[in-house]
């Protein structure tokens, strides 16, 4: 008896035990802040001086990864920021289980951009006309990881402009941050609740608005080309529509042409078509190597 008394006192604290380990840590925060996190987010957001910043969260750590806390520890103190040191677990609740690389940041969220703030090129004469500006124009992209592997490929190509749709687009949240390997925290990204508006009044400027498709046929009576065919002799602006629709019906009357991507095979049924950012990627640098070519 006192055998099985043991038995069920042990079994007891045992649960208790795995209970509080279930039980999540909460770290109180700041009103009206957001939790970034990553290394590259982190670092990026401590170096640009956007956000206002509260606290940064690191987890001890020993080897190689020794050095880089090292180093958030010198961009904190350089910023005045406090850093507290936290477990994995406290770090896995502030993020909600997001992968932090053991770095998180509390601070203030990014906005857009609206496109009064945005200085306007000259493009009147005509050889501000032959300028090789390209503009990266968003249609409701709604998945914040779309939206952050988008931003990230924008970056890295050398687009001018990122303007995204107000209307059903996702905010620039800290897992869009993450998805953009920090791109997010160094490129103004603007918007605008007119986006059709905004388009007629670039294409007034001489601008060329190119559209994308998936498929030629899909196309409302605009001429298709392969990215590989279009050749860049004046701004661009590629709009880019949302992950299921494409872009809407108003927005591809707008656009002077659409480019399409040539697949290199025949393509089974249901697989006919690329994720958005992917294609971005592509298109992006088919237009954008001209530039580096024409720069040589």
């Amino acid at each position: 008896a006192a055998g099985e008394l043991w038995s069920s006192r042990e079994g007891g604290l045992w649960k208790a035990r795995k209970r509080l380990e279930r039980k999540p840590v909460v770290i109180a925060r700041t009103k009206g802040s957001e939790i970034l996190f990553g290394i590259a987010p982190c670092s990026l957001a401590l170096s640009q001086s956007r956000r206002d910043l509260f606290r940064l969260f690191l987890k001890q750590s020993s080897g190689s990864r020794r050095f880089v806390m090292s180093e958030f520890v010198l961009q904190a103190t350089a910023r005045g920021v406090p850093v507290h040191y936290v477990n994995r677990k406290e770090l896995d609740a502030l993020c909600r289980g997001q992968v932090h690389q053991g770095v998180c940041l509390e601070a203030t969220p990014l906005q857009f951009k609206s496109l009064e703030e945005a200085e306007k090129p000259d493009l009147r004469d005509e050889e501000s006309l032959n300028q090789q500006l390209i503009w990266l124009v968003l249609e409701q992209i709604q998945d914040p990881m779309n939206l952050g592997a988008l931003l990230r490929s924008a970056y890295f190509l050398g687009v001018d402009r990122v303007v995204t749709s107000q209307r059903n687009s996702c905010p620039l949240t800290p897992t869009v941050s993450k998805a953009s390997s920090g791109a997010m925290e160094v490129l103004d990204v603007y918007s605008t609740n007119d986006l059709q508006s905004f388009l007629k009044a670039k294409a007034a400027e001489g601008w060329e608005v190119l559209g994308t498709v998936c498929k030629p046929e899909d196309a409302e009576n605009i001429p298709v080309i392969s990215c590989s065919e279009f050749r860049w002799n004046k701004p661009v602006i590629i709009v880019i529509g949302s992950e299921g629709d494409g872009l809407s019906l108003e927005t591809q009357l707008l656009c002077h042409r659409m480019l399409a991507i040539p697949p290199g095979r025949a393509l089974h049924p249901g697989i006919e078509s690329l994720n958005v950012s992917v294609a971005t990627g592509i298109l992006l640098h088919s237009i954008c190597s001209q530039k580096l070519r024409q720069g040589d």
